[in-house]
Order: structure tokens, then sequence, then C-alpha cells
């Protein structure tokens, strides 16, 4: 079982490592849509791993958020309030820009936002891999 759960963290990191990579081809190609699609997944499936890391399983995307919210950000303090902030906003970010027809991403939105998810993509790679 625990090869299994190895496993999973592993897939869960690289597609998140793999959601930055097509982020950072996109932006260079004004695909700014894209990349906060991208940008939010590469988010999600880190915040995936660490979920498997600590045995909590679920298929909604507001119970991760809140789960890692409650247990890395207030409870434990393990991780600082900017990067909820960074998570929230990608989160935001890729729904408006996948169903509000009417937005049009902003450059230096999407740079800024692309920087933050990488500091976030690799805090948590890094606490995963000191928990080894």
């Amino acid at each position: 079982m625990q090869s299994d759960k190895s496993d999973l963290i592993k897939l869960a990191i690289e597609k998140s490592q793999n959601s930055l990579s097509e982020a950072e081809d996109n932006f260079k190609i004004d695909y700014f849509a894209v990349v906060l699609n991208r940008i939010y997944y590469s988010v999600f499936y880190i915040v995936t791993a660490l979920a498997y890391k600590y045995n909590f399983v679920t298929s909604k995307h507001s119970q991760l958020k809140s789960w890692f919210n409650r247990k890395f950000i207030y409870e434990d303090k393990i991780f600082d309030t900017e990067m909820l902030k960074t998570y929230e906003e990608s989160f935001a970010y890729r729904q408006k820009s996948d169903y509000d027809l009417r937005f049009i991403p902003d450059v230096k939105l999407v740079k800024d936002l692309l920087f933050d998810a990488k500091k976030f993509v690799k805090s948590i790679e890094d606490f995963l891999y000191d928990q080894e």
C-alpha cells in the first residue's frame, strides 16, 4: 500500500510540473487563457500530492482547497498565507478565463500569477521531499 501511495504522490508532482511547463510554453505564445488554466492545475496537482501524503481523499476542488487552508495555513502554520492567496487566485482566474466570455487576461496579472504558482509548487515539493 505504501508503494501505491508513493507512486500517486510522484505522479501528482509530475502532473504539477508538466502543467507549469505547459503554462510557461503557452505564456511565450500569448495564450493567456490556457496559461491560467495550467497555472491552476499545477497548484491543484501539487496539493493533491500533499493530500495523498496525508491520506486526505476528495473529488471536490473546493474541499481540497479548504483542507489545505485549514491544515497547512491555519492549524499547522506550515505555509504562509500568501500561498492561500495564490491558490485562491489561480482558481478564480481559471474559472473566469474558462467561463466568462468577456474576460481578457492581462499580461501582468498572468505573469505575476505564473511566478507565484512556481513558488507555490516549489514550496510544496520541497516540503514533500523533506517529509520522506
